[in-house]
């Protein structure tokens, strides 16, 4: 006979040893789990389309098609949600576009726009996170794990990302939340546009399981109708193969899609960017034209930006003013010394200076940023220390 639960009964002695070893005065010692993983997958809603239809008012509302002339061999780049009514989706011809819809208003990409966008989106994202993964201009992964912001809540975190995003840029995302890149990712497509769909841990299996395999990130047309030939038209139909199955009809890829039919992706949320620096931006729902308000909300910011230069053990050379005036016009003013930035009593005589170098008070202000650049990493104290041999002439 096989012994009766094996691993069961080295726990049981495992504990027995170490109620033996408590009882003699020693330190219990406990195994702690690794924690959840929180991933965050944004897309931003029909982001081309809508960036023309944010700068330019007339186009709200109506079937916007970014991409080549109706008349030309272009294709579609992006549409907005009004042209997708009529069938239209991104990489057709749009000669079929214009057949589909003749009312739609074409319009050349503007990509030094939708960069810019881009930017100040993942402004946002570096206010929550520094693991951060683009895949595109328009999406990215960030993982939410170690955030302390909303009380660690990835739910909340990505309502939060949403709501700033919408102030600061007038776009709309949608997110997904999961623990999982791949579940996360088919969250945030869901429940479009500004959606927001969480799948939490014990509903992973379930959820890949109803899953048609054509909206398995990895599963071609070709896949597709491969799978289908042997009877394999949805999550559960996948599951239900064996590893060595698999093997036989996907070769390599078999070991991802036995996981992926279990709800299991291990890859990690990959930041290549190294940070160059750190700062905070707000988008206040009313303008402001109250110079002393607009100094309290300042003061304000510093503080957040000094508290996040404290928690990364860094410190700057260089620091930025920006503000967006009510028009959408922006300016920055800066200023870069050998003295190094890192607290607040220091900082806040050049933040107001850097003010006083602009049309705030005179023009109306309806967004205020900060940030700190040339960072120098190191422990505070340290940093310190640099600081006061700089004041000296030694």
């Amino acid at each position: 006979m096989f012994p009766e639960q094996p691993e069961q009964l080295s726990v049981n002695a495992l504990l027995k040893d170490q109620g033996q070893n408590q009882g003699k005065g020693q330190e219990q010692q406990q195994i702690e789990e690794p924690a959840q993983r929180k991933i965050i997958h944004i897309d931003m809603d029909a982001f081309f389309a809508s960036v023309e239809q944010r700068d330019f008012p007339d186009l709200q509302g109506k079937p916007v098609i970014v991409g080549g002339q109706p008349d030309s061999r272009g294709v579609v780049a992006a549409c907005s949600y009004e042209a997708r009514k009529f069938g239209i989706h991104s990489a057709m011809a749009s000669s079929r576009a214009y057949r589909l819809c003749p009312q739609a208003i074409f319009v050349k990409p503007r990509f030094e726009a939708y960069r810019q966008a881009s930017t100040e989106i993942h402004e946002v994202f570096r206010e929550i996170t520094d693991l951060i993964e683009p895949l595109s201009l328009d999406e990215a992964y960030l993982d939410v794990t170690g955030s302390t912001e909303q009380e660690g809540s990835a739910t909340r975190i990505a309502q939060l990302i949403k709501q700033r995003i919408l102030l600061q840029t007038d776009l709309v995302a949608s997110a997904g939340v999961s623990y999982n890149k791949f579940l996360a990712k088919i969250a945030s497509d869901m429940d479009k546009p500004d959606g927001l769909f969480v799948i939490r841990p014990e509903q992973g299996v379930e959820f890949v399981s109803t899953l048609p395999v054509k909206k398995i990130h990895g599963v071609g047309k070709v896949t597709e109708k491969k799978m289908l030939g042997l009877g394999i038209e949805t999550g559960a139909d996948l599951r239900s193969k064996t590893l060595l199955e698999l093997q036989q009809y996907f070769g390599k890829s078999a070991q991802y899609y036995f996981n992926i039919a279990r709800a299991i992706d291990e890859r990690p949320v990959r930041s290549s960017r190294k940070r160059k620096s750190i700062g905070i931006e707000r988008t206040y729902p009313e303008d402001m034209k109250d110079l002393n308000l607009i100094k309290q909300h300042l003061t304000e910011l510093l503080e957040k930006g000094v508290e996040r230069m404290k928690v990364k053990q860094c410190s700057a050379r260089t620091l930025t003013l920006k503000l967006k005036y009510d028009n959408f016009e922006q300016v920055t003013r800066s200023q870069t010394t050998e003295q190094l930035y890192m607290n607040v009593k220091q900082c806040l005589p050049v933040l107001f200076s850097l003010l006083n170098k602009t049309e705030a008070g005179e023009r109306a202000v309806r967004l205020l940023g900060l940030s700190f650049s040339g960072l120098t990493t190191g422990k505070q104290e340290n940093l310190e220390q640099l600081s006061l041999f700089e004041n000296e002439d030694v």
